[in-house]
């Protein structure tokens, strides 16, 4: 090695030969921990309760199987089916979790195949069921849910995913990213105070934003711990008399930003009142019943004065002040100002949309078929709950504001060696860790 090449810190580096002899090494030793925490909440036994269908008795993996080893291999990485088997050819891994073997591609290719609508549904009842006994480990009190008050807020919001190919129900619809290309857009509810996925509908890609959002809060309604009243905050995509209806019948609340025509002259004519220590803001509230609609609700405004446009020679025209108005139908007993900012709260669900896109593959893996693509999509669903649950099952303040990414890097991808003897087995991983409180913490959440 040139000397030029080295310094007063770095000297020549060994030499070094390579060998491809050692065995029962594993480059994912955070996932041991993953493994437990589901056997423990009795994740394949639920999920054999909850399928509304079986496998023939002579095949050799269950669907059991499949949602368990498609899970796990989501939470490890993987975004497609072919990289489900890949991430489980870790053997450690294998042997740890107790599989003797896992199918190829095309046997999960072919199980998720056999999917439709009404085991999709069971899916989507076994992420409420898992989640009822991830708030019960969490929430160990007669409660038994997130949170100090009785008042649970609920976003809900749609996304696109756009595809390439030909699969199995995507369509042409809003796409502002790439328009006119072929989409699915999936429908979610996020819980605002543990970051989880409540439920989600996979949809194709015409749907409109609130297509089916009835049908969806009952099924929602239907798995909340009936203790909880439950407040539904969305955009005005969802402003819809027929939503307000539904939830106001279930004694919930609402927190909607409205989409009218001709807003901003209905607005403009109202009573408007400075807002306490807020400079340039105003805020109006007034009861108005929209066409079709059974009853007037509560409608509540802030707007503030536009700031003009300087340009080099100043047209004289008369005097008008311009506004940027922001306006909500809302059942809460708030002031406009504190209705503005609870509504501000939301733009934390579009991080958890995308953090579930693009780090834990939410609607990514895709096959020819739409109910395949579907039940992919809840194991996905429940890939991020389950990193949401055992963040808030650790106990540790820093690991629950953690994103997906950051614990895969720290605490999934941890290099280990499984060691043999005395009728025991050891997972050994280095002696120092970065963030050594966290890894204890997550391995704690498994393995006592």
């Amino acid at each position: 090695m040139n000397k030029n090449s080295t310094s007063k810190v770095r000297k020549a580096p060994p030499k070094v030969t390579i060998e491809n002899s050692s065995e029962n090494l594993t480059s994912q030793a955070g996932l041991i921990p993953v493994v437990h925490f589901l056997d423990k909440l009795d994740f394949m036994g639920l999920t054999r309760q909850t399928l509304s269908e079986q496998r023939a008795s002579n095949a050799t993996y269950e669907f059991s199987d499949a949602i368990y080893l498609a899970v796990v291999a989501i939470l490890g990485g993987a975004t497609s089916v072919l990289m489900i088997p890949v991430v489980w050819f870790d053997k450690v891994l294998r042997q740890l979790a107790g599989f003797e073997r896992i199918p190829d591609q095309s046997i999960f290719n072919r199980i998720f195949h056999c999917f439709h609508f009404s085991m999709v549904s069971c899916l989507e009842e076994l992420n409420h069921r898992m989640r009822a006994r991830a708030w019960k480990k969490a929430f160990p009190t007669e409660k038994s849910c997130p949170g100090d008050s009785s008042d649970m807020w609920i976003d809900a919001d749609s996304t696109v995913k756009t595809v390439f190919g030909t699969q199995e129900g995507a369509e042409k619809g809003y796409n502002p990213h790439k328009r006119g290309a072929l989409s699915y857009h999936p429908l979610l509810a996020f819980c605002a105070q543990t970051k989880e996925i409540l439920q989600g509908w996979f949809r194709s890609g015409s749907a409109y934003t609130s297509n089916g959002t009835v049908e969806f809060l009952k099924q929602l309604f239907a798995h909340m711990p009936t203790k909880l009243r439950l407040v539904f905050r969305a955009d005005s995509g969802f402003f819809d008399g027929a939503i307000l209806d539904f939830v106001e019948s279930r004694g919930n609340g609402f927190l909607i930003k409205v989409k009218l025509k001709n807003l901003e002259d209905l607005l403009s004519s109202k009573d408007w009142k400075p807002v306490s220590r807020q400079d340039g803001w105003e805020s109006c509230e007034f009861f108005f019943a929209c066409r079709n609609w059974k009853k007037a609700r509560r409608f509540v405004a802030v707007r503030q004065e536009k700031k003009e446009e300087k340009h080099a020679v100043q047209p004289k025209l008369p005097e008008m002040k311009a506004y940027d108005y922001f306006c909500y139908v809302v059942s809460e007993t708030i002031s406009p100002w504190e209705t503005h900012k609870k509504y501000g709260e939301r733009a934390t669900c579009e991080t958890w949309i995308e953090e579930g896109k693009n780090q834990m593959g939410l609607a990514h893996i895709k096959t020819s078929e739409f109910w395949a693509n579907s039940a992919l999509f809840q194991c996905a669903v429940l890939a991020y709950n389950t990193i949401c649950w055992m963040r808030l099952c650790s106990g540790n303040e820093i690991l629950k504001r953690w994103e997906v990414k950051t614990i895969r890097t720290f605490l999934i991808r941890v290099a280990g060696k499984l060691v043999k003897g005395s009728r025991q087995q050891t997972l050994k991983t280095p002696a120092t860790h970065l963030f050594a409180a966290q890894w204890t913490a997550w391995v704690r959440l498994g393995i006592p």
